[in-house]
């Protein structure tokens, strides 16, 4: 009985589950704007990074939860060689890190 009381205090709803992924550019280029939008979103909302880019061989953790209880994500990544990537559905409650390479 004790074991059955421990894991109903263990189990972790959908909307507290860990949204935060580590995006690793190990592509040779700059990344110069990165997006993720849930998959209930219609638009790429703004750039993440901002004012700052992430250079090959640089890593950022990204928290994307953004209140909705989404875990699959659209990524879009641009980089300063013009190069623009799209992954769809990547499910952030299951990946720790995400690398472009």
């Amino acid at each position: 009985m004790a074991v059955l009381a421990v894991t109903a205090t263990t189990a972790v709803p959908a909307f507290a589950l860990d949204r935060r992924v580590r995006i690793i550019n190990d592509t040779g280029y700059v990344l110069v704007e990165f997006y993720g939008s849930n998959k209930g979103s219609t638009s790429w909302e703004e750039d993440i990074l901002g004012p700052d880019v992430l250079r090959s061989g640089q890593s950022v953790r990204i928290d994307f939860d953004d209140g909705t209880g989404y875990c699959k994500f659209d990524f879009k990544a641009i980089f300063d060689d013009g190069d623009e990537l799209i992954r769809k559905g990547v499910n952030i409650c299951e990946i720790g890190s995400y690398t472009y390479n």
